[in-house]
């Protein structure tokens, strides 16, 4: 049978750093050859990082993407690795419009075709490096539209399938999204008889996706029948970030080797592959399989050697899992954004406890400055919270006043018209906001905003206020799951034997926004219990006003919270961003028009 030690790069590509990323690819290529791969792969567009969004409509971004593949296959010759065939993903183009036709452009779900193409014929593709030369390409077939991708718009898709073969064993080529849909190359790799499936990938993360994943592996290997590779990528971009969890599967769905989550790691495995089969010949020489181009990098099996197994991660829990998501989606977005800082409230509440730990977690102590900003209605037990978490995690803890400010504004607004009482509540906020942005200003912090899923959800914080901020890592966590996350950390530290960093009374306490005497944010919203599980129900899910009422939620409070959440469209479009962990996260899971007059809770 067949041999083929396969390496997987599983990284952290940069998006536009092509420099930085060609070296990445550099360094985890002499690290698979001198782990004795015969051909290692990395993810999706790991040249340009992924995803390019609208920069792949720039010809000078794809014409550097171009000219850096090809710079990065003569380095890898000059390194001494020209003979070990290296996957990368790249963005391309189609140099010949003339070969595009109507069946080619079918997306899937609609037609597309003349002015409808996107500017320069942009695709997003892998290649085969081999010897200084690129000698083998593929280009995606399936371009998703849904969620947060939008690669119909800014992509044309492939057409063939690519089969190269190393080392004797014929490897098919596939690009994401290819896999999740039914037929297409998975269909082909069978037709054409490969021993192998490789499929790069920059697939972002959401809770509970992992175990979907490998379902979908262990049936697409079934149907292409043969061994599946599933290669994906690692770490934070804008709002998404990526766990890698590699996997290699047999056939028969067995798992051979598979990636821990959200680390780098080079994936090394042994396989034992079938022989191929007899292949039918045209009078040209060439398979007749139609759709499907043969490249032979090498047809010599390599000697027979002792295989050894490959790692398989363990799984981690799934506190754990959105833990080490929210902490690997801050740390892309403030290293690779240019910052070594960041700057929070730190009010004694649990959710800038928990913003404040993930920010330690991510990036140190000494890279983490929690500011408390008592006003007159801060509680001396907030106070002493804020407090005790800093002891607990040795932050950088300053402490800001803000009584002073918020009553010169105020007497200042006096001259002008009458300060409402929630307009005085809203004060309150905005100082402590203007406050964070003046250490930004002066000292260079990302401003890390606090608000949780919960309370964006339904415009529970104020605009330039405690909203205030360059990213917010707990854009996609419900209040609930707040709870679950600082619970599970501060039992962790326990494992460990370390000091829980999250105070019990920042847990336990009624959350509060403090903004006037005896607040508690149960005084205008339902129980966060309830409100998590209507949110559940009509944002994430999208049922309507008819559907909750089937699902047995009162009325009164389905009006009540629907109307809340069709009301804040406009703080959510000027919010920052933050981390996805969900199916539908506010961005571009979910679009809505903020100028309308139709409201669900008028639906009957």
């Amino acid at each position: 049978m067949p041999q083929l030690r396969l390496a997987l790069a599983q990284v952290d590509p940069t998006v536009g750093d092509l420099a930085g990323n060609a070296a990445l690819v550099r360094a985890r290529t002499a690290e698979a050859a001198g782990q004795g791969a015969h051909l290692v792969a990395f993810p999706e567009m790991v040249l340009t990082g992924y995803p390019v969004e609208d920069l792949a409509l720039r010809t000078s971004f794809v014409d550097a993407s171009r000219a850096a593949l090809a710079a990065l296959a003569r380095d890898l010759d000059a390194d001494g690795h020209g003979d070990l065939p290296v996957v990368v993903g790249y963005l391309d183009r189609v140099d010949d419009p003339t070969a595009l036709d109507a069946a080619h452009l079918l997306g899937g779900q609609h037609e597309r075709g003349g002015s409808a193409l996107p500017k320069g014929l942009p695709q997003n593709a892998v290649a085969v490096l081999h010897r200084g030369e690129v000698v083998a390409r593929y280009a995606k077939h399936h371009l998703p539209t849904y969620g947060v991708f939008d690669e119909f718009r800014v992509f044309v898709p492939g057409r063939d399938l690519t089969v190269v073969r190393v080392a004797g064993v014929d490897v098919a080529l596939a690009i994401c999204e290819d896999l999740w849909q039914d037929g297409g190359p998975v269909a082909a790799t069978r037709a054409a008889g490969a021993q192998l499936l490789l499929v790069v990938n920059g697939s972002p993360y959401e809770r509970d996706k992992d175990d979907v994943r490998l379902e979908l592996v262990h049936r697409r290997a079934a149907e292409a029948g043969c061994a599946l590779a599933y290669l994906n990528a690692v770490g934070g971009q804008d709002d998404l970030v990526f766990d890698g969890d590699s996997v290699v599967v047999a056939p028969d769905g067995e798992v051979l080797a598979r990636a821990p989550l959200f680390a780098e790691a080079l994936l090394v495995v042994d396989l034992d592959l079938p022989a191929p089969g007899t292949r039918e010949r045209s009078d040209e020489g060439t398979r007749e399989v139609p759709g499907v181009v043969r490249v032979t990098v090498s047809d010599d099996p390599v000697p027979a050697y002792p295989p050894r197994p490959g790692p398989v991660a363990t799984p981690l829990s799934e506190p754990e899992e959105v833990w080490t998501a929210l902490v690997t989606g801050l740390r892309g977005y403030v290293r690779k954004n240019g910052f070594s800082r960041v700057a929070l409230g730190l009010s004694g509440g649990i959710d800038s406890a928990v913003v404040a730990v993930l920010g330690v977690d991510a990036l140190g102590p000494q890279a983490v400055t929690g500011i408390s900003l008592p006003s007159s209605y801060s509680s001396e037990h907030s106070r002493d919270d804020a407090d005790d978490l800093a002891r607990r995690t040795g932050l950088d803890y300053r402490i800001v006043p803000i009584a002073p400010m918020v009553d010169a504004f105020t007497d200042g607004l006096k001259a002008g018209f009458e300060v409402s009482p929630v307009a005085e509540e809203n004060l309150q906020a905005r100082v402590r906001g203007t406050t964070l942005m003046a250490l930004s200003n002066s000292e260079g912090h990302l401003v890390l905003a606090t608000s949780n899923k919960s309370e964006l959800s339904v415009g529970y914080s104020t605009l330039y206020g405690d909203s205030v901020g360059g990213f917010a890592p707990l854009k996609d966590v419900p209040k609930m799951l707040v709870w679950e996350l600082a619970r599970w950390r501060n039992a962790e530290a326990e494992r460990r034997g370390q000091t829980p960093p999250i105070p019990e009374a920042s847990i336990s306490k009624v959350p509060s926004a403090e903004l006037r005497p005896g607040q508690t944010d149960q005084d205008t919203l339902p129980p966060y219990e309830l409100l998590d599980e209507v949110l559940q129900h009509y944002v994430v899910q999208a049922q309507g006003r008819s559907e909750l009422l089937d699902a047995g939620f009162a009325a009164t409070t389905v009006d009540e919270v629907v109307t809340l959440v069709d009301r804040a469209e406009w703080k959510r479009r000027q919010f920052a961003p933050g981390t996805k962990i969900s199916g539908v996260a506010f961005g571009r899971d979910r679009r809505l028009p903020i100028t309308s007059h139709w409201r669900e809770s008028e639906s009957r």
